[in-house]
């Protein structure tokens, strides 16, 4: 399964970025899907996953409140709206896919994985 998550770049610290992932839209299994972000020098942490009728949200405590995922089954994408960013938000952020369904936190739920999009939040 290929995903593709775009919309990284460079943002001074409280600013906003939209990220987006592309998801397969012709599997016949309904997925959860979550980002994860990985720092220079440190393991991949998980960000945030949502369900596939996105009745259920997930989010790491350092995120809450600042970021939102959603997801749009009709146009299979999923966006992690990022907001109030911060320089400790800086790393690749990456969009998983999960046919458990259940927008797990950890990174070995996830079935497939995208190639990554740079964040850099600047002080």
């Amino acid at each position: 399964v290929q995903l593709q998550a775009s919309g990284g770049g460079l943002v001074q610290a409280g600013g906003s970025l939209r990220l987006s992932c592309a998801a397969p839209g012709r599997t016949r299994r309904t997925y959860a899907m979550g980002w994860f972000r990985q720092a220079p020098g440190k393991e991949r942490e998980f960000v945030a996953a949502i369900t596939w009728s996105s009745t259920i949200t997930s989010y790491a405590e350092s995120v809450k409140g600042r970021f939102t995922i959603s997801r749009d089954n009709a146009k299979n994408t999923v966006d992690l709206q990022m907001n109030n960013l911060k320089p400790e938000d800086t790393g690749v952020y990456y969009c998983a896919l999960d046919f458990g369904g259940e927008a797990s936190m950890m990174f070995y739920e996830y079935d497939s994985w995208g190639q990554g999009t740079q964040v850099t939040v600047s002080s």
